[in-house]
């Protein structure tokens, strides 16, 4: 996507100039600046939610380390977690943590919270400039017990809205998705009733619906069919212009998608002991309720001493810098209370002598 790709190669640029200028400032903060690494190649894999906020932080990262290299695929989280398991990857990137079920990684390994952002409710609708739609009504179209965009819930929730006839076509994942687990997770709690196809990475969707790989994909899809409606993450949303619905929440607010709203879920948020916490459909007035959270893997002992040293500093620069620079790609800071148990762990990783 041409815009996503500007948008973000402007917010890399703006990476660039940032670790540079806090280079010398004081404080423990820009020590993964200062220390120069020695040359590594860290390969991940992963959620594609959190993809825009990997390549500015990466991007960002390599002009202060140029020695290192660190290399991402956009693969889904579920594909990163099994990556991250069979030893594929150094590191992982997930919106969903393992369930009890799952392979389980074979060391001790940590969750790394990194940003927060909405999941969209996208539409191409022409003339319908705004739309509110409840977490019922978003039930029934995506198991289309709903099927045209003037059906009756659709008018109930927008009741001065002009709906057309126009038939509504569904894009979903087609890959095993963390974005699919956190927008199905909502519906469970919104609509229990009306949503009856469970939660998870994979969900088995009403077969005259449509798939699509990634967040992109399904953008791609809601773009280019008018009627269509889709769940697409924030960032590329906003890169390929989409509409998206305000969306009720728990306190029965209609809520519009926004790093404000998302920073106010993720307050909300119960984080556990190993840093994994759910925001989706969280109280709260201003909350957005499909609020999704995403994390890096990592092992608590590295192998190579190179590779341990530069995850170490990546981190560091995810929890200093990188945070500064998450607005700029339509992501949010994780909570200030999160961001202090988040860097916890970053020192106990164990790094082998060089």
């Amino acid at each position: 996507m041409r815009g996503s790709f500007v948008r973000r190669l402007g917010a890399v640029l703006v990476a660039v100039a940032l670790p540079l200028a806090l280079v010398g400032t004081a404080g423990a903060a820009t020590s993964p600046s200062t220390k120069k690494l020695a040359s590594a190649t860290l390969n991940g894999s992963g959620s594609s939610f959190q993809y825009g906020f990997d390549q500015v932080v990466i991007g960002g990262f390599k002009q202060a380390q140029h020695a290192v290299t660190i290399n991402y695929q956009p693969t889904g989280s579920g594909a990163g977690r099994t990556d991250f398991v069979n030893g594929v990857t150094d590191w992982g990137g997930t919106d969903a943590p393992y369930k009890a079920s799952d392979t389980q990684p074979p060391a001790k390994f940590f969750y790394f919270p990194t940003v927060v952002a909405p999941i969209t409710v996208s539409y191409n609708l022409p003339g319908v400039g705004s739309l509110r739609l409840s977490g019922d009504t978003i039930a029934k179209i995506f198991s289309k017990q709903i099927t045209s965009w003037d059906d009756a819930a659709i008018k109930a929730d927008n009741p001065k809205a002009k709906l057309p006839s126009t038939a509504i076509t569904v894009v979903h994942r087609s890959d095993s998705s963390g974005t699919t687990a956190n927008f199905t997770s909502f519906l469970v709690k919104a609509a229990p009733t009306s949503w009856t196809l469970g939660t998870g990475s994979t969900v088995s969707w009403p077969a005259d619906t449509v798939g699509a790989a990634q967040n992109t994909g399904v953008a791609s899809q809601v773009k280019s069919t008018e009627g269509a409606i889709g769940y697409v993450d924030f960032s590329d949303a906003n890169a390929s212009d989409l509409a998206y619905a305000a969306v009720k929440n728990a306190d029965g607010k209609f809520i519009k998608p926004s790093l404000v709203g998302a920073s106010a879920a993720a307050s909300s948020a119960t984080v556990n002991a190993d840093l994994t916490y759910d925001p989706i459909y969280t109280s709260g007035a201003a909350a957005y309720p499909i609020t999704s959270p995403t994390w890096i893997l990592a092992y608590q002992t590295q192998k190579d001493a190179n590779k341990g040293n530069a995850l170490v500093g990546f981190l560091n620069y995810i929890y200093n810098q990188g945070q500064q620079l998450a607005t700029s790609v339509d992501y949010a800071p994780i909570p200030k209370s999160l961001l202090k148990q988040a860097k916890a762990p970053v020192k106990t990783i164990v790094v082998p002598a060089s």
